[in-house]
């Protein structure tokens, strides 16, 4: 890490296009995620970057800067508990009550490479057969443009297939390439990716025409303020119906507690929207 670096900006312009909240401690992750970015620009160095960024305003590098900050960490079934719960006890629940508008909605929101909306697709056609018929739909959206695509081809290396993944969905839902596993069509067509900020107003989807059944919206917030959380969630409790379900991750808690009832089933939390006093 050079000394002459101003990360203070490289920080600031992140959490200008992104929200997110990096500590001074994880400067040297620039170094890292940006080294491609550098190439591609035809730069050697961070100093260049940023005197780049500062001279002349170009908003799809300063964007491209905050999308390659963005964690991407991600598996198959991550964390199986919600999963398991979602199969046990939740989804049957939601389809019987469904079961006249025989539609679902689902959004996989900060999805990544697209492994959990994958996952929910999955669960459901080996699952829940009886939902052959019915309007099933997997909305999943991240900031980067770069993950979206890899979503949207649906291709996983070998290491990634080994993350969280049974053998048994292996071989009935992908279909091999060399190192490479593809998702069969009737996966992928449950899904629909497409890149999306979840900090900047209005979200991708509106109250008025989508309302989601369970919205996973899952370690996204821990690098978010306080506000920018609460803001966030506000706009997702519009969004769910009113029986729907929102999963955050495991160290995570809703900004505003009086828009939302905890449950705690499964060795897992879930939250249902309560109306706004």
């Amino acid at each position: 890490m050079s000394a002459n670096v101003d990360y203070s900006y490289l920080r600031q312009l992140v959490y200008e296009q992104s929200q997110n909240v990096l500590d001074p401690s994880r400067d040297y992750l620039f170094e890292t995620r940006l080294s491609r970015l550098l190439r591609n620009n035809g730069l050697t160095h961070m100093e260049e970057l940023i005197q780049l960024l500062k001279l002349k305003h170009n908003p799809t590098l300063a964007r491209a800067v905050a999308e390659a900050m963005t964690i991407n960490e991600t598996s198959f079934f991550r964390d199986g508990r919600p999963f398991e719960l979602l199969r046990t006890e939740l989804l049957p629940t939601l389809i019987e009550s469904r079961r006249n508008t025989r539609s679902l909605r689902f959004w996989s929101a900060a999805c990544s490479t697209g492994q959990e909306g994958y996952s929910l697709a999955m669960l459901m056609l080996e699952h829940f057969p009886t939902l052959a018929g019915w309007n099933v739909k997997i909305e999943g959206t991240d900031i980067s443009a770069e993950v979206v695509h890899r979503c949207q081809t649906g291709s996983y290396h070998r290491i990634e297939m080994n993350r969280g993944l049974p053998a048994r969905h292996i071989v009935r839902f992908f279909d091999h390439h060399g190192e490479d596993w593809t998702v069969k069509p009737e996966v992928k067509n449950m899904c629909n990716f497409r890149q999306a900020n979840l900090c900047v107003e209005p979200l991708p989807f509106s109250p008025s025409s989508t309302r989601f059944d369970i919205v996973f919206l899952r370690n996204v917030m821990l690098y978010f303020s306080q506000e920018t959380r609460k803001k966030l969630l506000a706009n997702v409790h519009k969004l769910l119906t009113p029986d729907g379900l929102l999963f955050l991750g495991s160290s995570e808690q809703p900004a505003d507690p009086s828009l939302w009832t905890p449950t705690l089933a499964g060795g897992t939390c879930y939250y249902r929207p309560r109306k706004p006093s």
